[in-house]
């Protein structure tokens, strides 16, 4: 999941016009609410603050921490995951907030229930009565509307944020996804929503069907023990009938949203405010996993200072934040402070990390170019940026593709540099030797809000004594994952050499190694990837293939180890930190179990649908 500043992941915006609701302003006005408890209807405004908000609305391509934060309001599927304090990495709270239980589904299948055949490839799972699109009239999600919405996968204009998961696991998807390809590719057919529309509607995916209006059935290529928990990322939503008239990912679809959650969005004006309302449809009986506490969500975007944000919650006119880190300045006096509104979450990931565009051709393609690449990994230092985000307790130094935590992890460093503080000399030599001995320049793109800011000036700083000269190219959260992932135009000049993205497991547990490696580093060089670099090697790709077919848990790992070695001896990234979750939420925000709001690790942030506000 491409993660704050995740996850996802991912990729183009609509430019969309506010749809005319008038929004919901600030409230501090007192409520019937009380801290002692939920309220028994939805009651008062959550104000959140962002620094450019969600980059997709739409399901299918949303791959970002701020775009999960909301779908988990509107967006609804098979399978989900509580949200549920937790303390550390290990343990039952941790287990139970990133093991996946039903939501739409009347159970998670098992050979047990009946829902996974004897063999082991056939997913079999019945949609609960009573779950309605907020359409008029009212209408019940079916398993139609999931099929659609994996139909939608390999759609021309904005595809799914990561393909891979379910190519190599659904029986007859990619033979679907290469047919639609080859179908928009001839010319023949314009990539218009009747056009896509039609192809998809006229196509059948043969590793999907439903028996029933109610149930729906995949059929495996091979046993894959971590399927449930790819049926239950939000990539594995239903998806409307009426989303057929619209291009994939386009204003006209977000405008014409439709909720079967606990919200829905009714105003957005794209990079200042969204709205979302309780949703009238929603009924809480058929939903174990998320409230309706509120009456409404507001998302004021544009805020890109983590210290003004602080200072908003602080002050209760904002009551979370969504996709800039806690100010780092201020989490000294936050944790001295003892105040229940600030809590430090356990997070296993890769955020931030540097990737390299080994297509660039600027500076006679020095991204491209081992030397330059080695240089660089001795060059940073790593320590720099852990105090950016606030020392050793918030941010642990990595050097592996795995972060801690994952399935293939074990701790390494192909490039010794003192502790993490970097290996200036070791730089040069690498940099002569490929070529550079007067230095190189090279174009550096990363998000534009503060904290990301410093981490670019940290690095920045750190890479010139060698003569790695960075030109930063700072952006939007929104854009900066739509350039980032943007393949088909990422090979011509003056796009980026590196960039500063962050990567969050989409799942955790003893079988997610699939989650960093195969994603990131699998041959995947398409519009909306999330192999930023295109890196290719037919070795990973063997190895990542071999590591999803053992089943086993004491073999597996090491497979999933050997991938990671062999991306560090390419140099395709640098490892930068694995980092926990500060969350400060306003004096406002309750959610049960605790006395603030609580991160949930699946999705990368609180989750707007289990908190509500008193004052």
């Amino acid at each position: 999941m491409t993660p704050m500043p995740r996850r996802i992941a991912a990729l183009a915006v609509a430019a969309l016009a506010a749809t005319g609701l008038a929004a919901c302003g600030k409230s501090s006005t007192s409520t019937s609410t009380n801290a002692s408890g939920p309220p028994t209807k939805p009651t008062g405004t959550l104000n959140i603050v962002a620094s450019a908000g969600p980059d997709h609305w739409d399901t299918v391509p949303a791959y970002y921490t701020a775009d999960y934060m909301l779908e988990r309001a509107y967006a609804r599927q098979l399978l989900s995951y509580p949200t549920v304090p937790t303390t550390t990495t290990s343990g039952p709270a941790w287990v139970k907030a990133t093991t996946p239980v039903a939501d739409m589904a009347t159970a998670v299948p098992t050979t047990a229930n009946g829902g996974i055949s004897a063999n082991g490839l056939i997913y079999t799972l019945h949609i609960k009565p009573g779950i309605d699109w907020d359409t008029t009239p009212a209408r019940q999600v079916t398993a139609d509307d999931f099929i659609r919405e994996f139909k939608a996968f390999c759609n021309p204009i904005s595809p799914v944020g990561n393909s891979l998961y379910y190519t190599s696991t659904i029986s007859g998807l990619l033979s679907y996804c290469n047919a639609e390809t080859a179908y928009f590719a001839s010319k023949k057919h314009a990539p218009t929503a009747a056009n896509i529309a039609a192809f998809q509607n006229s196509h059948t995916i043969s590793g999907i069907s439903a028996p029933s209006a109610l149930t729906l059935q995949f059929k495996l290529i091979q046993r894959a023990s971590d399927f449930v928990y790819m049926l239950a990322l939000p990539f594995a939503s239903a998806r409307p009938v009426e989303y057929d008239s619209y291009l994939p990912n386009s204003l006209q679809l977000d405008k014409h949203l439709i909720s079967d959650g606990p919200y829905a969005l009714t105003s957005l004006n794209p990079g200042k405010q969204a709205v979302l309302t309780a949703n009238p449809t929603w009924k809480q009986s058929t939903d174990t996993l998320r409230h309706q506490y509120v009456k409404s969500i507001v998302v004021t975007m544009g805020v890109t200072s983590a210290a003004t944000q602080l200072a908003d919650m602080k002050a209760g006119t904002e009551d979370l934040p969504m996709d800039t880190s806690i100010n780092p300045a201020s989490i000294p006096q936050l944790e001295a402070s003892k105040t229940p509104q600030f809590k430090v979450f356990p997070w296993s990931d890769t955020f931030p990390y540097v990737v390299f565009n080994l297509r660039s051709p600027n500076s006679g393609g020095a991204a491209g170019k081992l030397l330059v690449r080695q240089a660089i990994e001795y060059g940073i230092n790593k320590v720099a940026v852990q105090k950016v985000y606030g020392g050793p307790t918030l941010a642990t130094i990595i050097n592996t593709a795995v972060p801690p935590g994952s399935a293939g992890y074990k701790p390494y460093n192909l490039y010794p540099d003192a502790n993490g503080q970097g290996d200036i000399a070791k730089c040069k030599s690498l940099l002569a030797q490929a070529g550079y001995p007067k230095g190189v320049t090279l174009t550096y793109l990363y998000p534009n809000d503060s904290v990301n800011t410093q981490v670019f000036t940290a690095i920045q700083a750190s890479l010139k004594p060698c003569g790695v000269n960075l030109s930063g190219k700072p952006e939007v959260s929104s854009s900066f994952f739509v350039d980032l992932g943007n393949a088909p135009v990422n090979n011509e000049a003056n796009k980026w050499d590196l960039a500063q993205p962050g990567w969050i497991p989409d799942w955790y547990g003893a079988n997610n190694g699939r989650t960093t490696l195969q994603p990131l580093y699998q041959t995947n060089c398409v519009l909306n990837t999330t192999n930023y670099g295109c890196f290719s090697s037919k070795t990973v790709d063997s190895l990542i293939k071999q590591a999803e077919t053992d089943q086993n848990p004491a073999t597996a790992p090491a497979l999933w180890h050997q991938v990671d070695i062999d991306v560090m001896k390419q140099a395709v990234v640098v490892p930068l930190v694995s980092q926990q979750f500060p969350l400060y939420a306003s004096a406002r925000v309750h959610e049960a179990g605790a006395p603030s709001a609580v991160f949930s690790p699946t999705i990368g942030d609180a989750d707007p649908t289990n908190v509500w506000v008193t004052g």
